[in-house]
């Protein structure tokens, strides 16, 4: 399968699970979800390999037909402010998340395979203080 038109909705969602419900809900014409500022919520707890008492599962809201791409935080205060929904349509391609290339909790950067070519894929949130642009700046000799 070849792509010939990649079609990307971003969209801040200000911590709000609802919209991000109903953007996975109605958005299907489109191919590729970037979310900034997804709400990370207790889903359920689950028993611990390391203590006695439950953990908590944290995660964003998923859907069937979109699977999500995140970086885990192993801090409650340094959750990633991006995830990126990928249609399922494109499971045939090899989507990859790249957490080796650039290490920022406001970047993610996926890739993926089409006709013998790749392509990268990078969802940015601009805080106040433009840290990820700083470090885009910063760290591009490297990219």
């Amino acid at each position: 399968m070849i792509i010939k038109d990649i079609k990307i909705f971003p969209q801040n969602v200000c911590k709000n699970s609802l919209i991000v419900s109903t953007i996975l809900e109605t958005k299907s014409s489109f191919n590729i979800i970037f979310v900034q500022e997804p709400s990370w919520t207790t889903i359920c707890s689950i028993p611990s390999s390391r203590c006695s008492k439950e953990e908590e599962l944290v995660g964003v809201p998923n859907h069937p037909n979109w699977p999500t791409f995140s970086k885990n935080s192993t801090s409650n205060d340094n959750f990633s402010r991006v995830v990126t929904y990928v249609n399922i349509r494109l499971s045939t391609f090899w989507l990859s998340l790249h957490k080796d290339l650039l290490s920022h909790r406001d970047i993610l950067l996926v890739l993926f395979f089409n006709n013998n070519d790749i392509f990268y894929m990078m969802n940015i949130y601009s805080n106040s203080s433009q840290s990820a642009l700083k470090y885009l700046k910063d760290t591009e000799a490297n990219i």
